[in-house]
Formats: C-alpha cells, sequence, structure tokens
C-alpha cells in the first residue's frame, strides 16, 4: 500500500497545491494529512484544497485540538468542531500516524533527541513504523518517522517536504512551489504574522540547526 503522508501544512495553499498535484503523477492508494493543516494565513483556501482530495484521512494536531480566535472567525464554529474531533492517532497498513508522538500531539523529537526517549515513546506501540511530525523537519529514527512539513519546513530550503510510505518503507519527497506569488499575496493578507513568516520562512529558510537550538530535544 502506498500513502502520501502530508503534515504541517499550516494554512499554506500553494506548497499544498504543488504537492498535490505532484500526487497527481503517481498512483497512491491513500493521503494523510497529519495535523496543524490550516492554522495559518490562508485556512479556507488551504481546507478547500485538502478536502479535494477524495477519501483523504486527516489526523487532529495541537492547532485543531486548540483553534485560536482567528481560526475560528475564518472557519466557523462548527468546522473548527468538527476538526476537534478528527482522530488522534489513524492505522494504515500496519503504519501509525499521528501528529508527534502516539500519546502526545505536543511531544517534541528532533535531531537532539536520544534514542532512548524515542524507544521510550514507542514503548508498547504495536505498528511497524509511527509517522509523526510536529517539529518540521524530516529524520528517521528507527521505527519512528517525522514526515517534515508542507508548509512550514525547518529544513534550510524554501520548499514542501513530506513522505511517501510504500509498503511501510518511508521515502522523503520535497517539492518547489511558487514562492514569489506566496511572497506577494501574503504581503497583501491581513494575517498579522505575514511579515515575519515572509522574512523568516519566504525569504530565507530557517535550519535544522536553528530549530533545534529553540526546541531542544
Amino acid at each position: 500500500m502506498k500513502v502520501a503522508a502530508l503534515y504541517d501544512v499550516h494554512g499554506m495553499p500553494w506548497a499544498l497545491e504543488a504537492v498535490l498535484r505532484e500526487l497527481g503523477g503517481e498512483r497512491f492508494d491513500g493521503v494523510v494529512f497529519g495535523g496543524d493543516l490550516v492554522a495559518g494565513p490562508f485556512p479556507v483556501e488551504t481546507l478547500a484544497l485538502a478536502r479535494s482530495v477524495p477519501d483523504a484521512t486527516f489526523v487532529r494536531g495541537n492547532a485543531e485540538r486548540e483553534p485560536d480566535e482567528r481560526l475560528v472567525a475564518k472557519l466557523g464554529a462548527a468546522e473548527c468542531d468538527e476538526q476537534r474531533r478528527w482522530p488522534a492517532t489513524v492505522a494504515i497498513d500496519g503504519v501509525l500516524y499521528c501528529h508527534a508522538t502516539p500519546e502526545s500531539d505536543e511531544v517534541i523529537i528532533t535531531d537532539a533527541s536520544s534514542d532512548e526517549k524515542i524507544a521510550a515513546l514507542l514503548e508498547g506501540v504495536d505498528a511497524r513504523l509511527v509517522v509523526g511530525g510536529h517539529t518540521h523537519m524530516q529524520q528517521q529514527r528507527g521505527a519512528y518517522v517525522n514526515a517534515g512539513s508542507v508548509g512550514m519546513p525547518y529544513e534550510g530550503e524554501v520548499a514542501a517536504f513530506w513522505l511517501v510510505v510504500d509498503d511501510g518503507e518511508p521515502s522523503f519527497r520535497r517539492t518547489g512551489f511558487d514562492v514569489d506569488a506566496a511572497i506577494d499575496t501574503l504581503s497583501a493578507s491581513d494575517w498579522p504574522g505575514a511579515a515575519g513568516f515572509v522574512e523568516e520562512n519566504l525569504r530565507r529558510a530557517v535550519t535544522r540547526d536553528e530549530a533545534v537550538a529553540v526546541f531542544g530535544g
């Protein structure tokens, strides 16, 4: 079974649209949106793109669990309530998809996390692979894989980062998107975080080392 895992889109429709276009050139048995899908500049447009994917599976992230006031105003209370009810974990073909870890959508796993910590977090989990995200950087640590971030990666490169799981085997993907269009539209938007996001995530790229210095392990 071949599944695309799209995590941490964070309301960036340009990045998601580019990934979905790439998905259209391959055969996939499923698409999993792994949480923190719409929390960001353009939630309505991002949600519409995600809903356009036939039979997509949605996993709840911390941003769906606790939407901010702007997100509720943009999407409506009913939609936000529905997103709160998305499952915290989904099992597909022996692979467990969660936002961060099976027990929490906020646990930090980075390059600085010890193997012992990761093993303890997965203790008792019955899955051949666990796919998480939350910290926006791709990595594989034994049976744990971080899918990366479609909309706000910490990889030192401005692109969309995502994951393919083919018969239980993960492979990392990277997709370019129209960064200039994103900058122009964001700069003219009413999103309070637009200026900072453009400078920190689109005109340059946050590196893994910078993210680890903030998150720790």
